[in-house]
């Protein structure tokens, strides 16, 4: 899983001018920071609803294990959990355009997907007032094999460009196993630890398609920082080197009218949490 590691921070910030931020006159789908956000630990991003309007609370899109109370244990699933945390947005240059607090955890989980969403304590309207921060939307589907992708991470205020390999059936990595993953089509997406929770964003429509979570660092078989791929008969796969992505449009899935998730919708696509006996 790609959070920041103290062993990691030379080689990347070593790299960074390589690939590059984005300049003012950026305008490309994922080619600048636009609702671009950094946690102490992780990437992040402010991101909308198709059906979001002006005045929602917002909304702020990272991975499962970026919580601040550590990793999820398999099957967890937390739902309007309190927060504070304090997440940083930065302007489509990459610098730091404020910063907002989290109110609650709507949905978070290391089950399936690897993803939280946090909502924060003031609307969509207010952050574009006070800060000049417009969010990202969320794809209603997840991408297609060869889609155009950037992985935008604002911890390192680094932007990785690839398209999409493949779709992976299922990702084993230590306890946790996840679906339908996103792999990345290499080179150009060579993820490090801090690129976690960072979205990746279509670059034909902008959308978030996904979010980036892990990538097999070591070559070794289904441990932590070492996923497996497991395909539709079973058999597991290793690739060192290979990086990954989880689906986030299986929240539609859960979306009520009033753009609230429930869990309890027919339909609904994410991990509930378990009940206890």
């Amino acid at each position: 899983m790609k959070l920041f590691r103290t062993l990691l921070a030379a080689t990347a910030v070593a790299t960074t001018s390589l690939l590059g931020t984005s300049s003012a006159q950026a305008a490309a789908p994922g080619a600048d920071f636009t609702g671009i956000a950094a946690l102490s630990n992780c990437s992040a991003s402010l991101v909308r609803y198709a059906e979001s309007v002006a005045t929602d609370k917002a909304l702020v899109l990272t991975n499962g294990h970026c919580y601040e109370g550590g990793f999820l244990q398999p099957g967890q699933v937390l739902v309007n959990k309190t927060s504070t945390r304090s997440i940083t947005l930065l302007n489509p240059d990459s610098s730091r355009a404020g910063t907002v607090r989290a109110a609650k955890i709507l949905f978070g989980t290391m089950t399936k997907t690897d993803m939280i969403v946090y909502e924060v304590n003031e609307s969509y309207a207010s952050i574009k007032s006070r800060l000049n921060v417009s969010p990202l939307t969320l794809a209603k589907q997840g991408p297609a094999d060869g889609a155009g992708m950037a992985v935008v991470s604002g911890y390192w205020k680094r932007i990785y460009t690839c398209s999409v390999q493949a779709t992976i059936p299922q990702l084993r990595e230590g306890d946790w196993t996840w679906q339908n993953s996103i792999k990345y089509q290499q080179p150009g997406c060579e993820t490090i630890g801090g690129t976690s929770g960072s979205p990746v964003v279509s670059t034909s429509t902008g959308e978030v398609i996904g979010i980036n979570n892990t990538g097999n660092e070591d070559g070794e078989q289904c441990t932590v920082n070492n996923p497996c791929e497991v395909d539709a008969d079973g058999n597991v796969t290793v690739e060192q080197g290979a990086a990954y992505g989880q689906q986030t449009w299986w929240l539609y899935t859960c979306l009520t009218a009033n753009r609230t998730i429930d869990l309890n919708k027919s339909g609904c696509e994410l991990p509930k949490p378990a009940r206890r006996h």
